[in-house]
């Protein structure tokens, strides 16, 4: 059986890899978005990536699937990344359809295409229903629902990272205000501990930098994580409570740090989950790492 075809179109690379039906990947590629530089030009990065990977199939493969960083519209095939600036309402499918003709193309958002690929090969097996997260830059997920993707109406359902957990908070990217991104992701606990007195040791003060602050006892830095740690329990709780979750499976950069991430959220959610059917709800790391995204859009492919 010939091998899927899988993209994960993000605002930083984008990558392409051929997803073999087990879910193993027999070729990897990756290359700079360049999403600074104009609409055709960040096309002839995923041109090249499919060709490359088309030889390496030797022009045969059995679908493509994409996943693209949103918002998305699965019904149009149109992309409209946040960080692809010159992508408004990009027909990507079909775009992606008239370089690979004669093979079904389907599109669908990153994060459910993350959640898909841990459901199916990595954290998730053996669960009903599942939420998967990434948190790193920003804080993205995607839903499966009693063994399906949820898209919802255009695509975008999943969309846990603006999910609202202070209403009086931060302004956000999207232009709401509150939402879980401007607390939980990398960036905004760097900004919080900055503002409130933690003092890198190193030049760089990212998240890597704040973990390993953290590590060392530093109470900014711990006081930073706790912060975000509470700020995704809220949203979690709320995502179950609608959703009746299985499990929660976590990716991305700041949950690489480990049991600085899940120690605290597993205490907080404990304290929050009070209805009987949310008491004990899993919270598991990622097992696919980086590769999530593209085994998830082959799944994705071979859905009907």
């Amino acid at each position: 059986m010939a091998a899927i075809l899988a993209l994960d179109v993000g605002g930083t690379k984008i990558a392409a890899g051929l997803v073999e039906p087990d879910g193993s990947l027999t070729y990897v590629a990756t290359l700079p978005t360049r999403a600074d530089q104009g609409t055709e030009v960040v096309w002839a990065v995923v041109a090249e990536l499919l060709e490359n990977a088309l030889e390496r199939a030797g022009g045969r493969v059995a679908a493509v699937g994409i996943g693209s960083a949103g918002p998305i519209d699965v019904n149009a095939g149109t992309v409209s990344p946040v960080n692809i600036a010159g992508w408004r309402g990009f027909a990507l499918r079909d775009r992606v359809a008239a370089a690979v003709p004669g093979v079904p193309v389907r599109l669908g958002g990153d994060g459910v295409c993350m959640a898909l690929g841990e459901y199916r090969h990595g954290a998730g097996r053996g669960t009903r229903s599942m939420l998967g997260m990434v948190v790193s830059t920003g804080v993205g997920g995607g839903l499966v629902v009693d063994g399906a993707p949820l898209h919802g109406r255009t695509g975008n359902a999943g969309h846990v990272g603006h999910v609202i957990v202070d209403p009086d908070g931060e302004r956000c990217r999207c232009g709401g205000r509150g939402c879980v991104e401007t607390i939980a992701s990398g960036p905004a606990m760097v900004r919080w501990a900055l503002a409130n007195g933690w003092t890198p040791e190193a030049s760089s003060a990212d998240a890597k930098a704040l973990a390993a602050a953290a590590d060392a006892g530093d109470p900014v830095a711990l006081r930073a994580f706790r912060r975000g740690t509470d700020a995704l329990a809220v949203m979690i709780t709320s995502v179950a409570a609608v959703c009746d979750l299985d499990l929660v499976v976590i990716g991305g950069g700041v949950a690489k740090s480990g049991a600085l991430l899940f120690d605290p959220l597993r205490t907080a959610l404990a304290e929050r989950a009070g209805l009987d059917f949310l008491v004990g709800l899993q919270v598991v790391p990622a097992e696919l790492g980086g590769d999530a995204g593209l085994v998830g859009a082959a799944v994705l492919a071979t859905l009907v």
